[in-house]
């Protein structure tokens, strides 16, 4: 690595520590009280948005547990380079949510096959010009509620007043301002004290912080707020059972430049492992080898993300050498040597953790020979390997197969026909191969 490089891993490193996080928490903390101002917490959600309704079902009992001032914007993702398989993302989030709510007990679509979206522009309105209304966020709650449950008499009850589009929309905008001020680009998002919490997967950690700041009205954990950790929680079999033996394998879909990737590598490998599953490993190229760049406020919530994520399962993370490009192309070469060994998966993990913990530039010689020889892989064998360029059909390949499936992120997790996408949808596979052994769908007899 260059000396300009090794200082950058460095610094990102330092960046991303607990200690770093903590001082910054800390100096949040001395600003709030020397302007006497209240902890906010700030929400953004979208109508259209299934995952906003699902984090706003828990909001009540939030401002109801901890000592909070809960402000709730109502605003819209950005899309364009942030979202960029805006059709495939809307497909996947509704089947998502369908099964997240499923799991958690939260109506979804009970009401109706889809939102009533004859009403769409007038809820939206509606709630834009009651933002300074008493129990705005029940309010917004309310009518995500009756969006999300398809219930289009309900919906059609919260229309106060339609003729209200210029201040709407002047309002809609000055929200996403503030979200994009505040550093965001996304829904179903809280803001408290300089950080970032997406979705109803990332409530917990907030929660932990309040808790650990003595915010809480009373002692205890809120009740249906710690359900939602235990829904999530991933429990595995003793032993694999019969019936996974002739289960379809585990599909990982899989990018090098993905720290999700290889933050759920261990995790799937451990609940394929349990259930007697094969896992096959599916690389692709990064989006930004495929044209399609990743705009700076996303990466930058991507690492701090990540590196929290890393931190709760216990791995290390913060030292990044960034593999794009060359790193990318040789790890992959790479790749196709470590399968003919049967040693992809050792080969990933060690890819993984020179990539996103030891600051290690695959791009080198002298990188990639320490991650071939942690993967127990002969280096001569594995740069005689650098000169074949058949993986460049094989991502292709993989890439269009995830595609086809309806995906179009990693890490993407397919058995048979179905699918999940994230390092955070572990748990839902635990489930769903639970599922199978237990009523044999999906065995090939």
């Amino acid at each position: 690595m260059t000396v300009r490089s090794t200082w950058r891993s460095r610094i990102v490193g330092a960046v991303l520590s607990p200690r770093t996080i903590a001082l910054r928490r800390r100096a949040a903390e001395l600003s709030r009280r020397a302007r006497r101002a209240p902890r906010t917490v700030s929400a953004f959600f979208e109508l259209d948005d299934p995952y906003s309704y699902l984090l706003s079902s828990y909001l009540g009992e939030l401002a109801a547990h901890y000592a909070i001032d809960l402000r709730v914007w109502l605003t819209e993702a950005m899309r364009g380079p942030y979202r960029p398989a805006e059709e495939l993302y809307r497909e996947y989030a509704l089947e998502d949510c369908r099964r997240v709510a499923r799991e958690l007990g939260v109506p979804f679509l009970d009401k109706g096959a889809t939102p009533p979206v004859e009403h769409r522009r007038a809820l939206i309105d509606t709630l834009l010009g009651r933002e300074e209304a008493n129990g705005y966020a029940a309010e917004v709650h309310g009518a995500l509620a009756a969006y999300w449950r398809g219930d289009a008499e309900a919906a059609g009850r919260r229309i106060r007043d339609a003729a209200l589009l210029p201040a709407a929309q002047d309002r809609l905008d000055r929200n996403q301002a503030l979200l994009r001020r505040l550093g965001h680009y996304d829904t179903a998002t809280l803001h408290y004290g300089g950080e970032w919490y997406r979705g109803i997967d990332r409530l917990h950690y907030l929660v932990d912080r309040l808790d650990a700041e003595g915010v809480a009205r009373e002692p205890g954990l809120a009740p249906r707020i710690a359900s939602v950790r235990e829904v999530m929680r991933t429990d595995l079999p003793v032993s694999p059972p019969t019936a996974g033996r002739k289960l379809p394998p585990v599909d990982m879909f899989y990018s090098l430049r993905s720290p999700y990737s290889w933050l759920a590598l261990g995790r799937v490998a451990a609940i394929a492992d349990a259930f007697g599953v094969a896992l096959r490993f599916k690389p692709v190229l990064p989006m930004a080898m495929r044209g399609l760049p990743v705009p700076r406020a996303k990466r930058r919530y991507i690492a701090f993300d990540a590196a929290r994520e890393a931190r709760r399962h216990g791995l290390p993370f913060g030292r990044i050498a960034d593999p794009l490009g060359v790193g990318v192309e040789r790890c992959m070469a790479v790749w196709q040597y470590a399968v003919r060994e049967k040693r992809e998966r050792e080969f990933l993990q060690s890819a993984g953790r020179a990539i996103w913990a030891r600051g290690i530039n695959v791009a080198t010689d002298e990188g990639l020979r320490a991650v071939t020889a942690r993967a127990g892989l002969f280096w001569p064998e594995a740069k005689a390997a650098l000169a074949d360029e058949s993986w460049r059909g094989l991502a292709q390949a993989n890439r269009d197969e995830m595609q086809d499936g309806g995906n179009w992120g990693v890490p993407t997790l397919r058995v048979g026909d179905w699918s999940t996408w994230g390092q955070d949808r572990d748990w839902m596979l635990a489930r769903h191969l639970e599922e199978l052994c237990d009523s044999g769908d999906g065995i090939m007899i």
